[in-house]
């Protein structure tokens, strides 16, 4: 199965439909972080159980990573993101219907499931339905446009559940997973017309395969990219940036929101310009991950040894740097996908999937228990020192992702040399690039 020359109508098409699901994946996501507080008085439960399920959700979804990238490799985009549709229904219908923590709990693991099965499963149809200059570009965009569901959750689903109820809201939001659903059933395929599919394998192939793309470097390398790349920013949007930014910097809340809009349009700004680059510089992506890493490590080490709290300016310098970190974690996609066989797409996603996400998950944690014990008792008013104290985790990670990326690089660049690639210094390879003249790459 080969991808064509060009992108057609059809590619559009599918994209666009796939592309439609990883954006209601995304409101389902975060449709009860945006609901917290209802939550909170409907099931009578504190913020510890409430952060307990989107620490569970995001669990749920790194775990399942590398099985969704298998069961994708053998049946298919379509089969998978139709899959993650039904289970995201089944559990905003379950969420809508409970009445205490532990079916709430349930709810949000269903969703985290079904979740889980649809972002890889949307780059394989891009992978399979666009020429491969294109893809490094389309995927940038699928990533970014797929936030459009996290507004959607912001907005529409905020005011629904405060002019109605409940219940009605989280059936509406089954109500559009079963929509996307029929629209999959219906306009979704897996290859362009012509593509020859390989045999279904048996389970000892399987493993095989698994272990083929765990051996890759370019699929380690995928890994280790996402992760040193987009747990910072994530970890800020999706739980700590906001109490940062008010109790620890002192801001006032629409301030902190704004600086979270501002991270979210950064990250759109900036996909596309990183996925142009990667797709006419393939051989210098590493260059791009270096730069966003320490652009990401410099602002963060300005903020957290500023003496006192830090100006407006440079918060919103930080909020900039860190909106850069999610389009960068893309660049691990590609490294997978070029690195890979395409009846490996799946595995070598999944994999690559779970760095930035364990990774969150992990910090999440970690910044919550150095919170805890920089300050007494059971108060939520933390302090700025216990925030610096508890942001300074991060280094632990950055530190991990930035070795495993410096040792596959290595592998890589040794099998190119091997294969009679020589790349030259980049100046050198720009200067060649300007001049319209050839040189080592």
């Amino acid at each position: 199965m080969t991808a064509p020359e060009r992108a057609t109508a059809r590619a559009y098409t599918v994209w666009a439909v796939g592309l439609l699901a990883y954006v209601v994946a995304v409101f389902h996501r975060s449709s009860l972080g945006v609901a917290a507080v209802d939550a909170q008085e409907r099931f009578s439960a504190g913020a510890s159980a409430v952060s307990l399920f989107l620490v569970l959700q995001l669990a749920v979804y790194a775990g399942l990573q590398v099985p969704v990238g298998v069961a994708l490799d053998r049946f298919g985009s379509r089969r998978m993101i139709l899959a993650g549709a039904v289970t995201m229904a089944a559990g905003q219908l379950a969420l809508a219907l409970a009445t205490g923590v532990p079916t709430a709990v349930a709810a949000r693991v269903l969703v985290g499931a079904g979740d889980a099965m649809t972002f890889i499963s949307v780059l394989r149809l891009v992978s399979v339905w666009f020429p491969g200059r294109t893809v490094p570009l389309v995927t940038q965009l699928t990533g970014i446009l797929g936030q459009l569901g996290s507004i959607a959750a912001a907005y529409p689903l905020v005011a629904l559940l405060h002019g109605t109820s409940w219940e009605a809201t989280f059936l509406g939001a089954a109500a559009t997973g079963l929509l996307v659903a029929v629209l999959v059933l219906v306009a979704l395929r897996d290859a362009p017309d012509g593509s020859v599919r390989g045999p279904a394998v048996g389970l000892a192939a399987v493993r095989r395969s698994l272990a083929d793309t765990w051996r890759e470097p370019g699929t380690r390398m995928g890994l280790y990219t996402h992760l040193v790349t987009q747990f910072s920013g994530t970890v800020f949007a999706l739980l700590w940036g906001y109490p940062f930014l008010v109790v620890g910097q002192g801001l006032a809340p629409g301030t902190a929101a704004g600086l979270l809009t501002l991270l979210v349009l950064v990250g759109m700004g900036v996909g596309p310009l990183l996925g142009r680059l990667c797709g006419r510089w393939p051989l210098r992506r590493s260059v791009l991950v270096f730069t966003i890493l320490g652009a990401t490590v410099s602002m963060w080490t300005v903020v957290l040894l500023w003496p006192g709290r830090a100006p407006l300016p440079v918060l919103i310098a930080l909020v900039m740097v860190l909106g850069t970190n999610g389009p960068g974690s893309m660049i691990g996609f590609d490294y997978a996908r070029t690195e890979n066989p395409v009846e490996r797409l799946g595995s070598a996603s999944g994999v690559v999937n779970v760095g930035g996400f364990v990774a969150s998950l992990l910090t999440i944690l970690a910044i919550g228990a150095v919170l805890d014990l920089q300050t007494p008792g059971a108060s939520a008013d933390y302090g700025l020192d216990a925030f610096r104290a508890a942001f300074a985790v991060q280094y632990v990670f950055w530190a991990i992702g930035l070795v495993g990326v410096l040792r596959h690089r290595r592998e890589l660049r040794a099998r190119l040399a091997r294969d009679g690639v020589v790349l030259a210094p980049l100046h050198e390879a720009v200067r060649a690039r300007l001049r319209g003249t050839s040189a080592p790459r």
